[in-house]
């Protein structure tokens, strides 16, 4: 019946395996070795009251079994019963002392009993068998800390030193125990000693440059910790755990940035063929609005590693803020062979075809994009909005139209659509009170956005609402300066319209001068008067 359910066991059918375990307590309830499978089972389905059950009853049967008591520790620990799985592993110890593992299973138990000295003796233990050790040291030095007990923790650290005299990281450990407990001269004379002995070591450097920021001595700390970054020797992920500190603090403390690029420079100069440097150089840049700079960075870094999915696309968005839609095709071209199935990549894909009026190859990007499943409803919505402006461009404007309707649909408070389409209906003179509605919820969500206030004049315009036109073409221009054509041009026209020629005539002129206007502007200035 045992091997029968052990079969079961192997096989998965754990119900199975389980009933045939309780037959064999039926004919034989002495049977440690049931009851021990039993318990593994019902600890494997989350069963742990009957799975401490079942192994204290094989413990009480076979207390000699090591296995079994092993698994008894176990069960206590994760429940917390700290006392018992003391004595447990205490047994354990005793009955197997060349097993280092059980002393220091009993120790950790204790310790996590709040037991520090039974924990101390036992390590003692420990040492008397294998001699000074790391990691019981490191381990009687925490103990002794977390009971005030400083100069019993140095005495663990001194012990290590004198034990291993050419090891210089228990120099530093002795010197940041000195650091963390207000013993600076002390700290600072081991630092000293640690760079005689190993002057390689980064991390003393590191140590130092707290030492004196500690101090106040800002220069002195900060001509430290250059130098850690420039030993090749010391993590790059410490450094620029380092350096995202500056990328926070540098927010509120501005005067810092001068540090912090000089860190970064430190950086890629030590650190050529690692990508990491470069991408967080191109995090700095872009934060501060050094659009070219982060771009180049992160070029650097994708060219060292091609596998970034995020880098690329940090990559890419430089290119769109720059308006290199011959780069931002190539360079999302080339993502796009790597990750296939990022839909972002259509996006930055399609964008750069359709300002290169590339529209059928930019239609194809977006539907390539849509065509993905994706749970991002805004970038799908973006996706339609973007596929409707190529649409427009190419004067589709039916599927335009559509397009903008199923962005909508996905996400009706998407302001950039709801402006569009709106705007491209009055130019047409269709559905101009839906072409209101939808301006006017897009200058609810994005109040102040002189594009979208002209657009709600323009429709005012084409309703023959001639002052409320003026008043909102008014506002626009307040906030968008003098470099928009077609902002004059509208306001032109509504003066005109209002009898106010020469002021129309003035703001034709400037619209003339500003560029991008309408073809009728020449003749409207040639004529002085309104033309459609």
């Amino acid at each position: 019946m045992f091997m029968d359910a052990s079969k079961e066991k192997i096989l998965g059918n754990l119900d199975k395996a389980a009933d045939d375990y309780s037959q064999c307590l039926k004919i034989d309830p002495l049977n440690a070795a049931s009851l021990y499978e039993l318990a593994q089972i019902n600890d494997h389905e989350g069963k742990t009251d009957e799975a401490l059950a079942c192994i204290r009853k094989s413990v009480k049967i076979d207390s000699k079994n090591e296995w079994y008591r092993m698994m008894l520790a176990e069960i206590l620990l994760r429940k917390n019963m700290f006392a018992e799985a003391t004595g447990v592993y205490e047994q354990l110890a005793k009955d197997y002392p060349h097993k280092l593992e059980y002393y220091d299973a009993w120790a950790s138990v204790l310790v996590q009993n709040g037991k520090l000295e039974n924990a101390i003796e036992v390590y003692d233990k420990m040492e008397s068998m294998m001699g000074i050790q790391e990691d019981v040291s490191v381990r009687k030095e925490k103990i002794y800390l977390r009971m005030n007990k400083l100069e019993k923790a140095i005495e663990e650290i001194l012990k290590l030193i004198k034990e291993f005299p050419k090891e210089p990281r228990y120099q530093a450990m002795l010197a940041d125990v000195y650091a963390a407990n207000n013993l600076p001269e002390k700290a600072f004379e081991t630092y000293k000693h640690l760079l005689e002995i190993d002057p390689s070591n980064p991390y003393v450097h590191l140590s130092l440059s707290n030492y004196y920021r500690n101090k106040k001595e800002n220069e002195k700390s900060f001509e430290e910790l250059k130098l850690a970054f420039a030993n090749p020797s010391l993590d790059i992920d410490i450094k620029i755990t380092t350096l995202m500190s500056y990328y926070m603090v540098t927010e509120k403390y501005p005067e810092l940035k001068d540090q912090a690029y000089s860190l970064l420079k430190i950086l890629t100069d030590t650190h050529q063929k690692d990508p990491k440097a470069f991408a967080i150089t191109g995090d700095f840049y872009l934060r501060d609005g050094k659009t070219k700079e982060a771009r180049d960075s992160y070029r650097k870094a994708t060219a060292l590693d091609k596998n970034k999915f995020l880098i690329w696309s940090f990559l890419l968005d430089c290119d769109l803020k720059l308006s290199d839609y011959e780069s931002l095709q190539k360079e999302s071209d080339e993502a796009l062979e790597l990750f296939p199935t990022q839909t972002v990549l259509y996006l930055f894909n399609g964008i750069a075809k359709s300002e290169q009026k590339k529209y059928k190859e930019a239609i194809d990007a977006f539907n390539d994009g849509i065509a993905l499943s994706t749970t991002d409803t805004l970038l799908l919505s973006q996706l339609y909005s973007s596929l409707g402006d190529t649409y427009y461009k190419d004067n589709k404007i039916p599927e335009s139209d559509s397009a903008y309707y199923k962005a909508l649909e996905i996400n009706p408070n998407n302001a950039t659509v709801l402006n569009n389409l709106s705007y491209y209906l009055s130019l047409r003179k269709v559905n101009l009170e839906k072409a209101q509605e939808m301006s006017k919820k897009s200058n609810e969500l994005e109040p102040n956005n002189p594009s979208f206030q002209d657009t709600y004049g323009w429709i005012m315009f084409q309703l023959g609402k001639y002052e409320d036109a003026k008043t909102w073409v008014e506002k626009a221009l307040s906030g968008s300066g003098d470099s928009n054509g077609v902002l004059f041009e509208h306001y032109g026209d509504i003066l005109f319209k209002l009898g106010e020629h020469e002021k129309a005539i003035e703001n034709w002129n400037k619209a003339q001068k500003a560029g991008g206007a309408s073809d009728l502007l020449e003749k409207k200035l040639r004529e002085k008067s309104y033309f459609e």
